[in-house]
């Protein structure tokens, strides 16, 4: 498993405590990881879009500059 530090802004720290303290998630980890699979699941079509269109522009400038 990768590990990743993060810092919080302190009001955003204090919520994802309250979620552990109150039984939701089992430590303030698996409340980040839960954020980033959901953040991950709710865009990834805005994202592989956005990778697509970012393919295209690059393939574009390979093209042109070939000329």
């Amino acid at each position: 498993m990768r590990t990743i530090k993060v810092s919080l802004p302190e009001k955003l720290g204090m919520e994802v405590e309250n979620y552990v303290r109150s039984g939701w998630f089992s430590d303030e980890a698996e409340v980040v990881r839960t954020a980033l699979q959901e953040f991950i699941r709710h865009n990834r079509l805005k994202l592989m879009e956005q990778f697509m269109k970012e393919d295209i522009q690059w393939a574009l400038k390979l093209k042109a500059s070939a000329k």
